[in-house]
C-alpha cells in the first residue's frame, strides 16, 4: 500500500512538471521588440538664439521582433519630433530627430515621450540647454 502511494505521488509530480514545462519554454520563444537608445538625454549646452535646434536620438532594436514607433509626444509646442513610421527590424537602428525652437532666451528642459510596441512601454527622453542672445 505504501509503495503504491509513493508511485502515485511520484507519477503526479512528474506529470505536473511536464505540464508546466511548455509554459516556461513559451516565454523564451515569445517575440518582443526592445528599444535601446544611445543616450536618453541630449544636452544642447549653451547655444545662441535662433541657431539650429535640431538634435538626434539614435536607437537600436535589440529585441527579436520588429519595433514600431506609434507616437512621439513632446512636452511643449516648441519641440517638434520627426521619426520613421516604418518598422525597425531586430538588430537595426533608427533615429528620432528633435527640433527645438531656439528663439526664446534662457534655460530649458523638455521631455519627449516615445510610444512603441517595445518591452517596457513608453520611453521618456529629455533635452536640455541654455539659449543666450546672439553676439
Amino acid at each position: 500500500m505504501k509503495r503504491t502511494l509513493n508511485i502515485v505521488i511520484l507519477l503526479a509530480l512528474t506529470l505536473g512538471l511536464f505540464n508546466a514545462a511548455p509554459a516556461e519554454l513559451d516565454k523564451y520563444d515569445s517575440k518582443i521588440a526592445v528599444i535601446k537608445f544611445k543616450t536618453e538625454v541630449i544636452d544642447y549646452g549653451t547655444v545662441e538664439q535662433n541657431s539650429d535646434g535640431t538634435r538626434t536620438f539614435t536607437f537600436t532594436n535589440t529585441g527579436n521582433a520588429p519595433l514600431l514607433i506609434t507616437n512621439v509626444k513632446t512636452s511643449c509646442g516648441c519641440t517638434v519630433p520627426s521619426y520613421s513610421k516604418a518598422p525597425i527590424q531586430p538588430g537595426d537602428s533608427g533615429e528620432l530627430e528633435i527640433k527645438y525652437n531656439t528663439k526664446k532666451l534662457g534655460a530649458f528642459t523638455k521631455t519627449v515621450t516615445v510610444t512603441s510596441n517595445a518591452e517596457g512601454g513608453n520611453k521618456i527622453l529629455k533635452i536640455k540647454g541654455n539659449i543666450v542672445a546672439a553676439k
